[in-house]
């Protein structure tokens, strides 16, 4: 069976993504050679995670750029223009998306050869996602400690990236480090990303891994088995709000209220210093049927009326500290997030 080393890779002209849909009874790789399909990809989850969204979007832009018929500047780029406008329709949530597209369309201003240039991008896109997630992990797993339990909401590992992983990662280098320690993972309703993904690639990685509904994390919390709360970020604001996965706040409120801490894991290209907080993010509403069906299996009423945000805004003062490449950011984030996302 063709596997991919990444989730998402660059081949020749193509676009190579694993399909998250269908993980994990079975393992199919999705092909794209046009800036269209890219999108249609991050809209209907083939890829899905806010660095792997962000790579997707750079790629998507490079297959734009071949794609263009232009024989001058000026008309390729409204071409490119064009895809960016497609691109940013996929999915309104995740800040990669649009950072993305921003790098790609400031790279193709100022490139001679613009279509070379976007190639080249996307990659050193992608290439440096895996590197920060590893320097992510390095500052995370710092905050384990041998024989902890850990719980974890939706999927954030190397799925959710080019490769590696945020909050996954911190837990995979913990491993790797020879800490001895367990992970609850929700099962992340309505899409369970937690079922089909996280379990999966921490089993893979031999990590110690228990599958519990949703509404089962503050039964665990309460009864003290759990130390410590890793999740990601689609979206982080200048104070420190954070937009995840549907259940997120949840999960920070019954942490706080069990006396657990609760870390976020966010490269800083998730952080969005122009929104001065969370409920300035814009939240993505999907599908019913996300929630009405399991595997096209009906399980609600007929006409009943349903809500499905993808994702809820964890207010800072959940928040314990913020996981990122260049350190970990302390209250007051107004402070130490700017401080991150410049370097240190």
């Amino acid at each position: 069976m063709e596997t991919l080393e990444r989730t998402i890779e660059w081949h020749a002209g193509t676009v190579l993504m694993i399909d998250q849909r269908v993980l994990p009874l079975h393992y199919e790789i999705k092909s794209y050679t046009t800036y269209q399909g890219v999108a249609d990809a991050i809209h209907t989850m083939v890829i899905r995670g806010a660095p792997a969204i962000g790579a997707a979007a750079g790629f998507g832009m490079a297959l734009a750029g071949l794609q263009s018929q232009a024989t001058t500047r000026s008309d390729l780029q409204r071409d490119l223009e064009t895809a960016a406008e497609v691109l940013r329709q996929s999915r309104p949530t995740a800040v990669n998306l649009f950072w993305a597209i921003d790098r790609m369309l400031r790279t193709a201003a100022n490139a001679e050869d613009v279509r070379a240039a976007l190639i080249a991008e996307a990659q050193q896109i992608a290439d440096e996602d895996v590197a920060i997630n590893r320097r992510m992990a390095e500052h995370g797993a710092a905050l384990i400690k041998d024989g902890d339990t850990i719980l974890t909401h939706c999927n954030t590992g190397a799925l959710a990236v080019v490769d590696y992983g945020t909050a996954l990662g911190v837990i995979r280098r913990a491993h790797e480090q020879g800490k001895r320690i367990q992970v609850f993972a929700d099962e992340t309703r309505p899409r369970l990303q937690g079922a089909r993904l996280t379990a999966w690639e921490l089993m893979r990685w031999g990590i110690d891994v228990t599958l519990i509904a949703d509404n089962a994390a503050g039964h665990y919390m309460r009864k003290g088995d759990i130390d410590i709360c890793f999740v990601g970020s689609d979206r982080t604001t200048a104070n420190g709000d954070v937009a995840n996965k549907i259940g997120t706040y949840k999960v920070a409120v019954l942490a706080k209220e069990n006396g657990i801490p609760f870390y976020p894991v966010v490269p800083t290209s998730t952080i969005d210093l122009s929104l001065a907080h969370g409920d300035l993010i814009p939240i993505e509403e999907r599908d019913e049927r996300e929630v009405t069906e399991i595997e096209g299996v009906r399980i609600a009423p007929i006409g009943v009326k349903v809500g499905n945000p993808a994702f809820d805004v964890t207010p800072h003062k959940y928040v314990t500290g913020i996981v990122t490449e260049n350190g970990i950011a302390y209250p007051p984030f107004e402070i130490s997030l700017p401080r991150v996302v410049r370097g240190g």
